[in-house]
């Protein structure tokens, strides 16, 4: 899972969610069979966190490089000097 930008006009707490951008996740790969299946559209979703409130949910795409550009570096830990 990586960190991933909140978008700025979102409800979601805190900076950023972690999300799974993995394109072999089976959630994602099923997910663009259910949705052209149930709401006919050509679409996926990703599974996602959110570190503040411990929410997880589906994070809807349209690509397997939408959303990418929201993944922020790692976080690394404050050296001990």
């Amino acid at each position: 899972m990586a960190r991933w930008e909140n978008p700025p006009q979102s409800t979601w707490s805190g900076g950023f969610q972690y999300v799974c951008f993995n394109d072999d996740c089976p959630y994602f790969v099923r997910g663009w069979v259910w949705m052209k299946e149930t709401v006919n559209v050509d679409a996926s979703y990703r599974f996602r966190l959110d570190p503040e409130t411990g929410e997880t949910g589906a994070l809807a795409v349209w690509s397997k490089e939408a959303l990418k550009s929201g993944i922020l570096p790692e976080e690394r830990p404050a050296r001990a000097d």
